[in-house]
């Protein structure tokens, strides 16, 4: 088990170095969101080959679902880079730093960014990694299903929360304005709410067996990540500065959790 975890994150560490000095010399950081998703179909994968053990129906379906969820989301923020260009919360992160410290683009960018990417990652795949890892043969039951459709319902939530901000974003007459319809008509951040659910459910699949049941602190981080840190308190302060209707929404729309808007 270890020796598996030493590989898979040594391999990750190596691929976040590299992308590091792509970063450097395009002056550009804000890839790394669509290298998140990957980073994890790399580590599901990775202990797929290395495991001879367990449950085979129980590895084909973390595997599967961390697949079907990571390619999605990162061909949809490596497009979306590709087409809007730097993220300005980046901007203002790195350079930030590089005004107060007067640190260049490249130690702002690994120490901010890049560094704190490989072990976040590797945590909050736990349950993709360890819940293959088990030699314990526990057979597939009704936690596994349960895991599935909560993992399931969150890729769905997710992939409709992209594509109806896509939509709505490409429609001229929407600048500046607030997409309170559709998924995010019952909640601010539906695609956050997604990824939540895909990794409390890949959770669950992984809980079936002894050993998966110990990698509880992958979504647990992702959940503090989201709800408390990089994700929603992040991306609304950047909001609030830069929609004028966005206070009214925060006032009638659920944060994370969908529900029916206040009056």
């Amino acid at each position: 088990m270890t020796n598996i975890l030493a590989l898979n994150f040594g391999v990750l560490f190596a691929i976040i170095m590299l992308l590091w000095l792509i970063s450097v010399q395009i002056k550009d950081a804000s890839f790394i969101d669509a290298f998140w998703a990957f980073g994890m179909v790399i580590m599901a994968g990775l202990t797929w080959f290395q495991t001879n053990d367990g449950n085979p129906v129980r590895k084909a379906i973390i595997l599967g679902l961390t697949s079907i969820w990571g390619l999605r989301l990162s061909i949809h923020l490596f497009t979306r880079w590709r087409r809007d260009g730097i993220d300005p919360r980046y901007k203002r992160m790195i350079g930030s730093l590089m005004d107060k410290k007067g640190w260049t683009f490249g130690k702002a960018s690994l120490l901010q960014v890049f560094l704190l990417q490989a072990p976040l990652l590797f945590i909050v795949c736990l349950p993709a990694q360890l819940g293959q890892m088990s030699t314990d043969q526990a057979p597939v039951g009704p936690l596994t299903w349960i895991g599935v459709i909560v993992a399931l319902t969150g890729i769905a939530f997710e992939s409709i929360g992209d594509a109806q901000l896509k939509a709505f974003k490409a429609n001229p007459d929407n600048k500046g304005k607030v997409l309170n319809t559709g998924l995010w008509r019952y909640t601010r951040h539906p695609n956050y709410f997604g990824d939540c659910c895909i990794w409390w459910g890949i959770y669950l699949v992984a809980a079936e067996t002894s050993l998966g049941l110990w990698s509880v602190p992958g979504p647990l981080l992702l959940t503090f990540l989201l709800v408390k840190w990089s994700g929603v308190p992040l991306l609304e302060r950047s909001l609030a500065k830069t929609r004028p209707g966005y206070a009214d929404y925060i006032a009638k729309t659920s944060s994370f959790l969908p529900w029916p808007p206040r009056p």
